[in-house]
């Protein structure tokens, strides 16, 4: 066989079904001619492929003046808008409000200190406060006031030793783990070191003052080379008239022995009683002191006073703690003896321009009966939830006091966010004899309004401002918080006239405008 009859057999071969391609219909050939199966494949007789300019052609091309036009086009238009976008990030800086510079703050202005004067009501003396120090902090509290807890007996001058604890508050060792496990917590502590706290007189007889303050100037070295934060004393006004005031200050003011924290100051706290606005703030010029802790909240009832009192320190309000009840070592329930009106003071403490003071217990509305320190009650959500308490009556207290508690919680969490109640300007806007109003405002942040009626009937609050630059009131304002059932968080109201229920507060919010 030759080779053109071989093509000719590879060729019918080729042109051969296949059974199995065989149409399962039968017809034969599909249409066209073609046979079922059957691909035809157009093969290019010459394939082109694309391999681009090469190096030389593209510095040629490059180089022609149509292409340099372009890219001098181009890059003077790169220029131009990063200029421009430059010029418009300088305008923005330029035209935009300049943010107010914040005050220097010292840790006692930055949250509210917690007293507890009667360590062994309050957790069976120091051991007991440093288990519940967690519970403690979950308050927002800096600072801690503690005793007093020297040894002493009431007016006798000779058994003072401001340096030994009393034992049955517990032993310096138990001091230092205290110290130790606040400070890990951003809590400070302070010791109440007036001499005669359980005598008549703080300072014991007109005689006894030189000699007792070299004792407390010791003491102050002794306590602050432990690493405490500060002292406290009562009277105020007698020891600043000694002589020996200006060492028991350098020894304080001057102390710094804290290797953590080297610039952190150690506090010199005193409580005045009985004094004015006017006289608290000379004291407050005159003798250097850190902190002072007054009685105006408490002996001063009427709105208009009250108003007038916070007006007159104002600008020294980093150096004014209130209270209402702290400065004599008692409850705030004493003076306010209603769970609202506790509510109420709690609101009106923590929006003061200064430091709220809190003796132990006021967080949940502790009632103080008698003289003697109440018994602090702990564990009430745990009671709550367990249903411990099977009598109704004690089971509507413990809920009133959870209730207490944790609205106090909620504003010292606000205290401490918000800058405007931190260490804001403030504006009084309404006085009356059983109510008050001031607006609380800083640079660009949010702004509150402090409203309360402590009075047994409603009372229609006109609220104004005086013609203050850059300052001024809008229509209506946001309820942050409120004890007042006619008036529901997060709605609006207006501040024409702001209608408070009797012994009712409310904290309203409205946002900077520009």
């Amino acid at each position: 066989m030759n080779k053109d009859t071989d093509i000719d057999m590879k060729e019918v071969e080729l042109n051969e079904l296949d059974p199995e391609k065989q149409p399962m219909t039968g017809d034969g050939q599909a249409a066209g001619g073609e046979k079922n199966g059957s691909v035809k494949l157009k093969v290019p007789e010459d394939e082109v492929t694309f391999t681009g300019l090469s190096k030389e052609e593209l510095m040629k091309v490059a180089g022609t003046p149509g292409w340099v036009r372009t890219r001098w086009v181009l890059l003077v238009l790169f220029w131009l808008g990063w200029l421009g976008m430059l010029a418009g990030a300088i305008a923005i800086i330029v035209q935009a409000p300049r943010c107010k510079p914040i005050p220097e703050m010292n840790w006692w202005n930055e949250g509210p200190l917690y007293q507890i004067s009667d360590l062994e009501a309050f957790s069976d003396g120091l051991a007991g406060v440093e288990a519940k120090l967690d519970e403690i902090n979950k308050l927002k509290v800096k600072g801690l006031v503690l005793g007093p807890l020297h040894t002493v007996q009431a007016d006798q001058p000779n058994s003072l030793y401001l340096q030994e604890i009393d034992p049955s508050q517990g032993t310096e060792k138990d001091l230092v783990a205290v110290l130790e496990k606040a400070h890990k917590k951003g809590i400070s502590v302070v010791l109440d070191l007036t001499p005669n706290y359980l005598g008549a007189t703080p300072w014991f007889g007109a005689g006894d003052t030189n000699v007792v303050m070299e004792k407390l100037k010791a003491a102050a070295d002794h306590w602050l080379n432990l690493n405490v934060d500060g002292i406290k004393i009562s009277d105020l006004a007698v020891a600043t008239n000694l002589i020996e005031w200006s060492l028991l200050k350098a020894a304080v003011q001057g102390n710094d022995t804290d290797t953590d924290e080297p610039k952190k100051k150690k506090l010199l706290m005193g409580v005045v009683e009985g004094s004015s606005a006017a006289e608290l703030s000379q004291l407050i010029n005159t003798t250097g002191v850190d902190l002072v802790l007054s009685d105006l909240l408490s002996s001063k009832i009427g709105g208009v006073e009250r108003i007038m009192a916070m007006d007159t320190l104002n600008t020294q309000k980093g150096k004014v703690a209130w209270e209402l009840g702290a400065a004599q070592r008692d409850q705030l329930s004493k003076r306010a003896m209603t769970p609202a009106l506790i509510r109420l003071y709690q609101l009106l403490l923590f929006t003061m321009p200064g430091t709220p003071v809190f003796n132990y217990g006021d967080e949940i509305g502790l009632q103080a009966v008698g003289t003697e320190s109440p018994k602090m009650v702990w564990d009430l959500e745990k009671e709550l939830a367990e249903d411990v308490a099977v009598n109704e009556t004690v089971k509507a207290e413990l809920k009133e006091r959870v209730a207490v508690k944790k609205w106090f919680k909620s504003l010292s969490d606000l205290r401490g966010k918000e800058r405007s109640l931190l260490h804001g300007d403030y504006y009084s806007l309404y006085s009356s004899a059983t109510s008050l109003s001031f607006l609380r405002l800083w640079d660009q942040s949010e702004r509150y309004i402090t409203a309360v009626n402590w009075g047994t009937t409603p009372e229609t609050l006109a609220l104004k401002l005086a013609p203050t630059e850059g300052v001024e009131l809008p229509k209506t304002a946001i309820v942050n918080l409120s004890t007042d059932p006619a008036m529901e968080v997060e709605s609006t109201v207006s501040l024409d006239k702001l209608t408070l229920g009797p012994g009712q507060a409310v904290l309203l919010q409205f946002h900077y405008t520009g």
